[in-house]
């Protein structure tokens, strides 16, 4: 349903004259998610600076039956956060404030329109530690980071964005404000409500605000670059390095050869950091809050991973500038695997132990469809999360091959459930994989998750289409 001119009029009036734009070249970058595969429209962005402007936008267009699509930062990768049929658009990137930090209880509170980067950065001068880390960092949103359960590097120690969440305060349908904002780290008085809106992707309430739980300042960081024969010895190797660690790896994070040399070839000032060529690497980084001799643990590790055959080659970082290159390896993979052409990409996850398999299956299975594809293969195998992407052939159309999407990722996402994974492991479902879930998930639990959407957004105007048909 299209906004009446009336109703315009009045989301207009509660956000006042500078809360919002109907401006084309202002609402542009928005209607785009960045790899340009999802466009879309809406006549008005509306752009409020506090809850109660929210709640009396949702009052609105409840009334009124107008859709509403909620946006942060705009680094989604499944279609959520873009207005499709011209549903008003609801910027949360100026309710940016960081309401509170207390290193005493370890908590704080911010707004949903903090960007993660800036939100860590400020936990940082305080002295404390946010964990959440992911590439989209500079841009990405805390309300869309919980809104989509973000995972990134560091979920191996941490957990993902739920598990880092005490409270939140949600905007519902109807324009009240669902107050659960605490900062108690146990609170057992019945439902956890909280935990309805993180991963929901905008389509039960829009979250305003959040109390994220904070940790120790790492005072010893070590990270390592290192060359495994296979998918096989990557998992061994972790197992190894988390029993000989005491449990202080907090990222591994695997990388094929392919992906390491599209980096090399498309983004500037990044350089090999071994000497001979390994078809697998695994970036690995170790983390302690206090004052141990964390250096002399990991180089022990690596030693006796060394000596039994599973590491072949292996770097350690020996300062923060060496930390930032490695990284940046891991970091570019997705920007070079775009720039090299185009790429059919999957976001997996499946129990760690069968990592090996569903490489092996999936890798053989798309390979059977598309002889010369190029398999890029990349993510957080500590935790079981795959980027399970595949390039273009060389020389090949890249119309053509992005043609055979749904093809090659009904095979992948078969295989991914039958070895008892997810078809999303951080970057939610959206309109890309909205249809495909009710392959994967059973009757009664699609039931309930209904119910729920029902129940909570009885006219359906909380992001519509997306997560579920309605």
């Amino acid at each position: 349903m299209t906004a009446s001119a009336e109703t315009i009029e009045r989301l207009k009036q509660a956000v006042g004259p500078d809360g919002f734009s109907d401006d084309v070249s202002e609402l542009k970058p928005h209607l785009t998610e960045w790899r340009g595969k999802y466009r879309g429209c809406t006549p008005l962005m509306l752009k409020p600076r506090t809850t109660a402007e929210i709640a009396a936008i949702l009052s609105i267009c409840n009334e009124t039956r107008t859709p509403v699509v909620p946006q942060g930062g705009n680094t989604g990768l499944v279609g959520a956060q873009v207005p499709f049929n011209g549903e008003i658009l609801l910027y949360l990137g100026r309710m940016n404030g960081i309401r509170n930090i207390d290193v005493d209880d370890m908590t704080a509170i911010a707004e949903a329109g903090v960007v993660l980067g800036e939100f860590q950065r400020a936990i940082s001068v305080s002295g404390a530690y946010f964990p959440l880390s992911l590439a989209a960092e500079g841009s990405a949103t805390l309300g869309g980071n919980l809104s989509t359960n973000a995972g990134g590097t560091n979920v191996l120690r941490y957990g993902s964005a739920r598990q880092l969440v005490l409270g939140v305060e949600v905007v519902l349908a109807d324009g009240r404000v669902l107050d659960l904002l605490r900062v108690l780290h146990k609170d057992n008085t019945g439902y956890d409500l909280k935990q309805l809106f993180i991963g929901a992707e905008g389509t039960l309430g829009v979250i305003t605000a959040a109390a994220l739980k904070l940790f120790p300042k790492p005072v010893n960081r070590e990270t390592a670059f290192v060359a495994v024969r296979d998918a096989n010895a990557a998992v061994e190797l972790l197992r190894l390095l988390q029993n000989e660690t005491g449990g202080l790896i907090s990222a591994f994070e695997l990388l094929p050869r392919i992906g390491l040399e599209l980096v090399l070839a498309h983004i500037p000032r990044t350089r090999d950091p071994l000497t001979t060529p390994s078809p697998w690497y695994v970036l690995v980084e170790a983390e302690s809050a206090s004052a141990i001799p964390l250096r002399a643990i990991v180089e022990q590790a690596f030693s006796a991973a060394l000596h039994s055959g599973l590491v072949t080659d292996a770097t350690l970082a020996s300062s923060e500038n060496q930390r930032g290159a490695l990284w940046r390896l891991r970091e570019s993979m997705s920007e070079a695997q775009k720039l090299e052409g185009a790429s059919i990409k999957h976001d997996i996850s499946i129990p760690v132990h069968a990592i090996p398999a569903f490489l092996a299956q999936g890798t053989a299975a798309v390979k059977a469809l598309i002889p010369e594809v190029r398999p890029v293969s990349f993510g957080h195998i500590g935790d079981g999360n795959i980027h399970f992407n595949f390039s273009a052939p060389k020389g090949g159309s890249d119309p053509q091959f992005l043609s055979r999407w749904e093809e090659v990722s009904r095979i992948v996402h078969d295989i991914t459930h039958g070895l008892g994974g997810s078809i999303s492991a951080e970057h939610g479902i959206g309109v890309m994989k909205r249809d495909e879930i009710v392959r994967y998930k059973g009757a009664t639990e699609l039931d309930v998750m209904r119910t729920l959407k029902r129940s909570l957004d009885p006219n359906n105007i909380l992001n519509p289409g997306k997560v579920l048909q309605i």
